[in-house]
């Protein structure tokens, strides 16, 4: 198996760097519908449809990419000898933390569907930040490797 991956090597971290720029993308677009949504009318039309949108950007785009970014990147972490780095250590504490809030993010878009709104608009144009913050974290940790 070490030899497949290492012939595959490039294409797995190709693969891995495209599946985290899906995963991003749609940890950028989800609290930006949850904002969209919430400024429509409970119970209207167009909530109905943001309920729609977010489901799907879960189920299509989110949840797919981020199982791929696990699987790949643990893949290459072990073919890579990473376990021992405290770079990799940090990156993967990093990771979790996008892994939790994107499971935050799917419970909450479960909460709008079901017609609750708990934080207000602007605490979710916060959030919307963590993404950026925990990506250039992770590119910082992964190309300097401080640590």
């Amino acid at each position: 198996m070490a030899e497949t991956i290492a012939v595959l090597y490039f294409w797995l971290k190709s693969a891995h760097l495209i599946f985290v720029i899906f995963w991003m993308a749609g940890l950028f677009m989800l609290p930006r519908f949850f904002v969209y949504h919430q400024e429509s009318a409970e119970g209207s039309e167009e909530a109905a449809r943001w309920v729609e949108r977010e489901r799907r950007l879960l189920k299509i785009i989110l949840n797919p990419s981020m199982v791929i970014v696990w699987v790949l990147g643990l893949l290459l972490a072990w073919h890579i000898s990473a376990f021992s780095e405290g770079w990799f250590h940090a990156k993967l504490l990093a990771v979790l933390g996008l892994s939790a809030y994107h499971g935050w993010m799917a419970g909450y878009a479960r909460k709008l569907s079901a017609g609750e709104r708990p934080l207000a608009g602007k605490t979710l144009r916060i959030l919307n930040e963590v993404p950026g913050i925990a990506a250039a974290l992770i590119v910082i940790l992964v190309v300097i490797k401080p640590f």
